[in-house]
């Protein structure tokens, strides 16, 4: 994981994870909608995450 994507993970969780498939995006967006928080830390598992 680079510092370019796990800032952009803290800053905009849900496009973060936007080339990791539909159903990321949807998961983090709803955790973000939730929270801010639970949204940033789904975003850095999924980003973080070795194929």
């Amino acid at each position: 994981m680079s510092l370019f994507r796990a800032i952009f993970s803290i800053l905009f969780p849900p496009l973060a994870v936007i080339d990791k498939g539909c159903g990321s995006i949807l998961i983090v967006t709803l955790l973000t909608l939730a929270g801010w928080i639970p949204g940033i830390i789904g975003a850095l598992i999924i980003v973080n995450k070795s194929n």
